[in-house]
């Protein structure tokens, strides 16, 4: 599975999405006086992003698949997050419940990605299949157990 570019992921196009709905409860009067809580969830949301377009720049899958499990911790990190919003009254119900759905929903796609590229894991994503750094032949030859 080959994306011309990070923006072509699922993922990152529904985490995008969910920073637009974040944006716009973080900026309300209310939110604005727990500086903390918004700047956390906001960033928080924008790793999300960040971390898939990292990944996607990757040249191994096992470092793709490190960034996206960032990813995916950081979604359940604006999960959690999005409970002290509500109950400070910083988050409506409808968009907690939006919001929450959009982190689940993020996480699953990360999960079946990463699954994906586990599966089909080759030593280099960029057609070779030697390591990136190989052994100096000397290394490789004289290997002794004392």
């Amino acid at each position: 599975m080959a994306f011309a570019s990070f923006e072509d992921i699922e993922a990152w196009k529904e985490a995008r999405s969910l920073m637009r709905l974040v944006r716009k409860f973080t900026k309300r009067a209310v939110a604005k006086k727990d500086w903390a809580w918004a700047d956390q969830i906001s960033r928080a949301t924008v790793s999300i992003m960040a971390n898939i377009a990292e990944g996607n720049d990757a040249t191994t899958n096992p470092e793709f698949i490190m960034f996206l499990g960032y990813a995916k911790r950081s979604a359940a990190e604006v999960r959690s997050l999005l409970y002290p919003g509500l109950d400070d009254g910083y988050v409506l119900e409808k968009e907690f419940e939006e919001a929450s759905a959009m982190t689940k929903k993020i996480g699953a796609q990360l999960a079946k990605l990463m699954r994906y590229l586990h599966e089909h894991t080759k030593p280099n994503r960029i057609g070779t299949s030697k390591p990136a750094t190989p052994l100096p032949s000397y290394q490789a030859t004289n290997i002794s157990c004392n």
